[in-house]
């Protein structure tokens, strides 16, 4: 294709439903919208809209070629996200993504960052998804469990990621405390909704007690920790999570194979910028602290 420009025209045409509408998205007149739409028809010889009182609607080779257009445009949109974060000053938006129960964590530190750095703007996203770093949609990811291995990546150790099984004075008002680990099939549990967690703890949980015990699910971590302070069941808190709530004692003592490692990891085209060198200097700094 020759002319990149029409494809751009028809991927906001078919975004905006109107040529008036993709004409303010892209700072055109209207016309210019109009002549691209049909050398752009003409070219391929067919028809990519269907024309309508009410505006633009997308024929069967219209989305078609939305769908490349759409991966083109995120694809142009992730490069200039990374070549936005190779600037010589820590200035800028911060992309840092990990899982949520590091929050209470991780969110005090990034802002002591933003602190020292005001020309810093930070996002922070949480979740269990993989952001692509190849994309640019993350600068920095804090992973847990084995070592990522993804290609391109630079992986850094971070810290260990401590649980304790607690139960909340609702909960032992209730059932009582357990009283030992033999003892844990008689009661009830909080967990993620779901059995394929790849965080330790939750595999050990589910060898330990059957799916019947299991009162309350929840698909983050801040839900499930409300739920064992409202004493739904026995659940996993991190450490980091436990300083936020009271009434909460352990069921049974902590176990080491309950943690999971935590890694520092970038993307190799990134990592050597003064933003994200500062920004993981920070971070290893607060995680220094917590020993």
């Amino acid at each position: 294709m020759d002319n990149w420009d029409e494809i751009r025209t028809a991927y906001q045409v078919a975004r905006a439903g109107t040529v008036s509408g993709a004409a303010v998205a892209m700072g055109v007149h209207h016309a210019t919208v109009i002549r691209h739409i049909d050398a752009l028809e003409a070219r391929l010889g067919v028809k990519l809209f269907q024309r309508h009182a009410r505006g633009y609607t997308t024929t069967e080779a219209g989305l078609d070629l939305l769908q490349v257009a759409q991966a083109t445009d995120d694809q142009f949109t992730q490069l200039a996200g990374r070549i936005k974060g190779q600037g010589a000053g820590v200035s800028g938006e911060l992309v840092v993504t990990s899982l949520g129960a590091l929050s209470q964590f991780l969110t005090p530190a990034l802002v002591s960052f933003q602190d020292t750095n005001p020309d810093i703007r930070v996002r922070y996203l949480t979740g269990d998804r993989l952001f692509r770093l190849e994309y640019g949609e993350a600068h920095v990811a804090i992973r847990a469990g084995a070592m990522p291995d993804q290609p391109d990546n630079v992986v850094q150790p971070f810290m260990k990621m401590r649980v304790k099984l607690v139960a909340s004075d609702a909960y032992i008002a209730k059932h009582g405390l357990p009283t030992g680990e033999a003892d844990l099939v008689n009661h009830w549990f909080v967990a993620q909704d779901g059995v394929t967690s790849r965080a330790p703890f939750s595999k050990w949980l589910h060898t330990i007690v059957g799916e019947d015990r299991i009162a309350f699910r929840a698909t983050d971590s801040r839900s499930m920790a409300d739920a064992v302070v409202a004493g739904a069941g026995i659940g996993f808190l991190s450490e980091f999570e436990m300083q936020c709530y009271a009434g909460l004692h352990d069921a049974i003592p902590s176990r080491e194979d309950w943690s999971a490692t935590l890694w520092l990891v970038t993307h190799v085209d990134l990592h050597r910028t003064p933003k994200v060198q500062a920004a993981l200097a920070h971070l290893k700094s607060a995680a220094a602290a917590q020993v």
